[in-house]
């Protein structure tokens, strides 16, 4: 039998991807014993540490414990997660929600549960790893169109003689930064007889909205519209929603394989991300985000980032090892911000994905600018 030892080909070191153990303290986190400006969380809005957010989940675990037990369709639907729910489809603007596990849970199961051999996705080529996947396990016939190029979709579109046809598109793109033009897609959509899955993960609570890209762009709860979104960023949890109309809903309450075979996710959370909730409706914790983008594309500006408007500011260097040694040097210099390279980004295109958060301090932002400037030596 083949030796365990063997059984991987392990790539160079440079590509090599590694667990840097760490621990957070609000915006810090410590690594390998030293304690650094954190530039590389999907807590967008710093709920993760909110006194809100920890004293309700204190609350249910003291009352309830920790796991739920089972899954939801057994004995471990809690009562919270129905509240949770029908407060999200109201505040987002559809006819029903369904809470899943975690964002790679509900976009692996909601593609195969949509689709199967006799439909065709057509899925822009930058899309997240889970969409990729979920296409993939769905059986249809995949189709990628050129990353936000409309006409080219259109042009599949035109193509496709499928029973069922799906566009299936990230909201905000998480290495990228940049956004998908929702209005046109569901336009296409709507010409094509398609469905329309966007993945919001990234945008929710983020942009000058607090909803999100479709209510931004306006066609939240439309028909044709399945929305995805997560509690691991903006929220400052884990678990993830799936969002769209009341018949769409029910029937993934009946085929959504990764939801009806997964432990239910701990009360608990579900009661925090309530807080988290009430805090981002308010609004004042994104605006907040927002003010720091500003000044952070104002303080970098000359810079080689990418046009993103969003929390996510990609600086792209292109070789592996120009991107890890400018890492390597903003640690020296007290901030973390790790270098992304292929394959989870394409060849050629290594970079540091700088991201920021309501926690951050305007100081914060202006010493990352600086140190930038003192690494690519602009």
């Amino acid at each position: 039998m083949p030796d365990s030892r063997n059984w991987f080909s392990i790539p160079p070191a440079h590509r090599q991807r590694t667990f840097p153990a760490s621990s957070r303290h609000g915006v810090n986190i410590t690594c390998q014993g030293r304690s650094l400006i954190n530039f590389a969380t999907n807590d967008y809005l710093g709920l993760s540490q909110h006194a809100d957010i920890r004293q309700a989940a204190a609350e249910v675990l003291q009352q309830q414990g920790l796991g739920s037990g089972a899954s939801r369709l057994v004995s471990g639907d809690d009562p919270l997660f129905h509240q949770l729910e029908q407060q999200l489809a109201a505040w987002k603007g559809y006819e029903a929600c369904l809470l899943v596990g975690s964002g790679m849970l509900a976009n692996i199961g909601l593609l195969p549960a949509l689709a199967d051999r006799h439909s065709s996705i057509h899925a822009d080529r930058l899309n997240h790893a889970s969409l990729v996947d979920g296409a993939r396990l769905s059986g249809s016939k995949v189709r990628r169109f050129p990353h936000r190029d409309m006409t080219a979709l259109q042009q599949q579109l035109q193509r496709d003689h499928a029973h069922r046809k799906l566009i299936v598109s990230d909201g905000v793109f998480s290495m990228d930064g940049d956004q998908a033009d929702a209005a046109g897609l569901i336009s296409l959509a709507e010409h094509f007889d398609a469905l329309l899955i966007i993945d919001d993960a990234h945008g929710i609570g983020t942009l000058s909205d607090p909803r999100g890209l479709t209510a931004g762009h306006g066609i939240a709860g439309h028909e044709r519209l399945v929305e995805v979104g997560t509690f691991g960023k903006a929220f400052g949890g884990y678990g993830a929603f799936i969002l769209g109309t009341e018949p769409l809903i029910n029937g993934l309450r009946q085929r959504l394989r990764t939801m009806i075979y997964s432990t239910a996710m701990p009360a608990a959370m579900a009661h925090a991300m309530q807080a988290a909730l009430i805090l981002i409706r308010q609004g004042d914790l994104t605006a907040k985000l927002q003010r720091h983008i500003r000044l952070f594309r104002q303080a970098c500006d000359g810079l080689p980032l990418l046009p993103s408007q969003t929390a996510i500011q990609p600086l792209i260097l292109g070789r592996d090892e120009h991107a890890l040694e400018a890492s390597a040097r903003l640690r020296e210099a007290g901030l973390f911000v790790p270098a992304i390279r292929p394959p989870t980004v394409p060849e050629g295109t290594a970079r540091l994905r700088i991201t920021l958060s309501a926690a951050h301090q305007e100081t914060h932002i202006l010493q990352l600018a600086d140190a930038l400037r003192q690494v690519l030596c602009i």
